[in-house]
Formats: structure tokens, sequence, C-alpha cells
């Protein structure tokens, strides 16, 4: 970071104001979220067909619940993120999220020429761990560079990729859904060009500041104690004490909704087309609403409210909680049918841009010290997704029976996260990353 980039960043710092350098490197940081999201859902559109055409079974080793449970919706994301979060805290953000895309588009190209089941998997497991390992490093680079009365927004940004991935998506998806499975393939094929233009203008961004000056403080006082305990103490810091608390706040809200939100974003089209309620493109056109529905919410809602105080956070959170759990109660009294599918994807969609991932993105920038930052969120995030592909594999066994079991469920999850989010929910709302960490230093 040059001098008048330094200079730029504490004025903005203290204003609250976002430079056209910072909404740049958002939307390319922000990329991360739109090829995981992008992934998540293409694998979801393409569930049926690749079941049809490779002739995986509904359960088993080689069917669609071990798919969806290997993949970047879930254990793949899982192992990426453990590893991802721990070495961009130890090497730097920009190594890993430069250089994991590559890996990425090798992966999706394995699926989207996929002749057979191992090819299908493969794939889908080494997309997930690219991903992965670039949420973590990608997010901890925004909330790094971005201004105390900005983090909210721009990490808030972030989530409007991951919203615009999907829905990209999924309109390929509809519209070429004329071609079965050759749609789909040429649905991947999108994702590996994606993934290449951005591998290329992420070159030309530098190193987080934040995170080479912890470094360099880190590096000095691991010297001084002439050894590695340092540095072994620093990961034993992140389970007890005020970290801890944060870990098990952020990492368990975030499990619970992402349970229901991972269920939504991969198996909507499955169980659509499966249960009767429509077609192929009626399943892509219902999940497609959805994602813009988010979008819409987060832009006009969250972006602009999240910074502003503790109080509206919570509020937000209380609201969007509560729109989530009605979304998903409604299939215990109603058919699923299109108009209740509607109704729930935009209740769930409006609920989830304000009491979701965004939210825990944020928090997850805003707890833990900068050399425990990445690894505190590879963390929970592995931990939700390795949750969530176990309970991934059950899904297609669950939906056989109908929407109800799965309903009841995910009502429960969600008023499980709604319940934790907002009762626990710490005050860091517009504070810098410098004065969180002291007042989170003298509490304990």
């Amino acid at each position: 970071m040059t001098m008048d980039q330094s200079t730029q960043a504490t004025s903005a710092e203290a204003e609250g104001t976002v430079s056209r350098q910072q909404w740049k490197w958002s939307v390319l940081a922000g990329m991360a979220s739109y090829l995981d999201a992008g992934s998540i859902v293409a694998l979801g559109a393409g569930l049926a067909l690749f079941q049809d055409e490779l002739g995986l079974s509904d359960s088993g080793l080689t069917g669609v619940g071990a798919l969806a449970a290997i993949g970047p919706n879930a254990i793949g994301a899982a192992v990426g993120a453990f590893i991802g979060g721990r070495l961009g805290d130890k090497l730097g953000r920009k190594r890993i999220y430069q250089w994991d895309l590559l890996v990425y588009a090798a992966a999706i190209l394995c699926i989207a020429f996929a002749v057979n089941p191992a090819m299908l998997f493969i794939g889908t497991f080494v997309v997930g761990v690219a991903v992965g390992a670039d949420v973590p490093t990608s997010l901890a680079l925004v909330g790094e560079f971005s201004p105390a009365r900005a983090r909210g927004k721009l990490l808030g940004f972030t989530q409007v990729a991951w919203n615009v991935g999907p829905m990209i998506v999924l309109l390929l998806a509809l519209a070429l859904s004329s071609l079965d499975l050759l749609g789909i393939r040429i649905v991947f094929l999108h994702l590996f060009v994606v993934a290449l233009i951005t591998w290329a203008l992420r070159r030309g961004m530098t190193e987080s500041a934040v995170w080479k000056a912890a470094a360099e403080k880190t590096d000095k006082a691991i010297k001084a104690a002439k050894g590695t305990a340092a540095a072994a103490a620093g990961v034993r810091d992140l389970f007890r004490g005020a970290h801890l608390k944060a870990l098990l706040w952020t990492g368990s809200f975030y499990l619970f909704w992402n349970l229901a939100a991972g269920t939504a974003g991969l198996f909507t089209p499955y169980m659509v087309k499966n249960l009767g309620a429509g077609g192929q493109g009626t399943s892509v056109a219902l999940s497609c609403a959805g994602f813009g529905v988010g979008i819409a919410a987060t832009v006009l809602v969250f972006m602009p409210l999240t910074d502003r105080d503790h109080r509206t956070r919570r509020m937000l959170w209380a609201v969007g909680a509560v729109m989530q759990i009605a979304a998903y109660a409604l299939f215990l009294w109603f058919p699923f049918t299109v108009p209740t599918i509607l109704l729930n994807t935009f209740l769930f969609g409006v609920g989830a841009a304000i009491a979701g991932e965004a939210v825990y993105k944020t928090f997850s920038q805003e707890l833990f010290p900068t050399m425990l930052r990445g690894t505190a969120q590879g963390f929970t995030f592995g931990a939700a997704r390795t949750c969530l592909g176990i309970w991934s594999y059950f899904v297609p066994h669950l939906a056989d029976s109908g929407i109800s079991t799965i309903a009841a469920l995910l009502t429960a999850f969600l008023v499980l996260s709604g319940g934790i989010g907002y009762f626990f929910m710490p005050d860091t709302a517009g504070k810098s990353l410098d004065r969180i960490e002291a007042e989170r230093r003298a509490a304990v």
C-alpha cells in the first residue's frame, strides 16, 4: 500500500466512506462468493440430470446424497476452509486467494466434461476444497481494508456476489434447459471462464497492510521468545477466553442457518422436480427468484443499515430470523406447490439477506485478531460445511417421503440460529478492528 493509499484509508476509516479502490478490491474478493455459490447451485440445478445420465442412486457412496456431501456446499469446502484459513494467517491473504482459483478452474473442467461418476465426484470435491480455501482469506482481506463504518456494507457486497453467481447460473440453466445435461455442462464452463478472468485480475492486488503489520509484530515476538511456542500459543488462544466465546457464537448460529440455506440452495431444484411441483424449468426459475430477492434485500436493507449501530443490527436480525422461520413453517401446513414455494422463496430470500451469511461474514472479521482471523473463520466455516455435508447425504432419502419432515427440521434449525444470533450478539458496529480487539482484551 502506498503512502497516498494509506492516507486515504485512514481518512475513510474516520468518515466511513469507501474509495473506488476499495470497491474494486471488494468485487475481486467477492468473486470467491460468486464462484462458491455458483458452483453449489450449478451442481444443484444439474443434480437430477447427472443422476439420470451417469446412473447415480438416491443413496449410497455413489448416490446424489454422497455427491452433495463432498462438494462446495459441504465437506470439500470444509477441508479447504480449514487449510486455507490457517495458511492465510501464516503466509498472507494474497498467496492463497490468488492461486487457488487455478485449482478451482481445473476441477470445474473435470465436472463439465464428466463422462463417469469418478470424474464427477473428483471434480466436485476439488472444487469444494478450492472455494473453501478462498472464502476465509478473501473475506479477511475485505474486512481488513474496509472503513470501520462501512465494513458490514462491503462484506454485505460480497454477499451480493454470492447471490449474483447462482442467479446467473440459474438463468443460464433455465435458458439452456431444453439441452438437458449439455446445458448444465455449458453452465460449468461459464464458471471456468469467470475463475480464469478473476485469477488474472487478482494478480494486481496487494497484500493486506493490516496482515503485514501483524505478521511483522508476530515475527518479532517469536524471535524474542527464541522458539515456536509463541506461534503455537496463538492458535491455542482461539480456544479459550473471549476468542472461544466468539468462535462458539459465530460457529453455532452459522451452523444452524447454513443447514437450512444449504438445503435451499442445493436441493430446491431437485425437490421441486422429484416431488412433482414442476419440471426442470420451473425448479430453476423458482430458485433464481430467491437469489434475486436476496440481492434486492442486501442492497436496499442490509448494506445501508448494518453499520449504523448495535440496536439496528439486532433489529435486522430479529426481523430476518422470524421471516426465515415462517418460510419453512409454511410447508408444515400448506401443500408443496408453486404458490407456497414462491412465498417461501420471498420470505427466506429477504430473511437470509439480513439475518444470514452476511452477518456471519461481518462478525467473523470483527471478533478475531488479525493473525487468527482466517483460522477462526476457516474453522467455523469448515465445521458448518462438514455438518451440512453429513446432512446433505440424507436429504434425498428424507425427501422421498415428502417435504414435511425436512420442513420441520429446517424450521427447528432456523429457530436455533435466530435465538443464538439475537440473544448473544456482541456490540461491534462501526468500531475499528483495533478498538474491538482492545475492548475484548480488556473484558477478559
